[in-house]
């Protein structure tokens, strides 16, 4: 990753990408979602809100989605930030990505991205030799976070929970049009001429 030379009052400076871009409020998620991405997005968060609790933090999110618990853990912190968080989809924001994508006040995509949603499913280990009760407590985990994916998608779009299931059923893809109209995104990035063009 190459990095930025920036002349100040200390002389020239060497800033990696990601320096610049945070010192700017702009976040990246680029890969699945686990208790390390977690971690770090709620780090960056946490600082960017202690520095100014006022100003916007952009979150970019391209992302084949990942672990319910640790995405949520960011979800609910943006939910109980006071700074506001503008989420943008720079790609493809899948499964837990969408429901990050979700989290933001504005929802940006750009022209030719998309979001995927569906029901999460049984993530790991072997099935082999569990007792039925054993079964069941899998399933009452998997329908709890059903429940709670289910919900926060209907608060956010204004959909009621049996028109979220229908589409969560399968998994569901939206271009950044069908996207608007669900009610998933608040606004399309297009470009016109040689000005990028904001339409909500």
């Amino acid at each position: 990753m190459p990095n930025l030379i920036k002349e100040s009052v200390r002389g020239l400076e060497s800033l990696t990408l990601e320096d610049l871009l945070f010192t700017n409020r702009e976040i990246f998620l680029t890969t699945g979602v686990d208790s390390d991405t977690a971690n770090m997005l709620i780090k960056q968060l946490m600082i960017l809100e202690k520095l100014d609790s006022t100003e916007e933090i952009t979150l970019y999110i391209n992302s084949p989605g990942g672990e319910v618990v640790s995405g949520l853990a960011v979800y609910d912190y943006i939910q109980l930030m006071k700074a506001p968080v503008r989420t943008v989809c720079v790609g493809t924001a899948a499964s837990m990505g969408a429901i990050l994508f979700l989290a933001g006040q504005k929802r940006e995509m750009l022209e030719h991205t998309r979001l995927m949603i569906h029901d999460p499913a049984y993530g790991g280990g072997d099935m082999a030799g569990k007792k039925p009760h054993e079964l069941q407590m899998y399933v009452d985990k998997l329908k709890q976070s059903q429940e709670i994916i289910a919900g926060i998608i209907a608060e956010k779009t204004g959909r009621s929970l049996e028109e979220v299931y229908e589409k969560t059923r399968e998994d569901s893809y939206f271009n950044a049009t069908e996207a608007m109209a669900y009610g998933l995104a608040t606004g399309i990035v297009k470009q016109t001429n040689s000005n990028r063009a904001f339409l909500s």
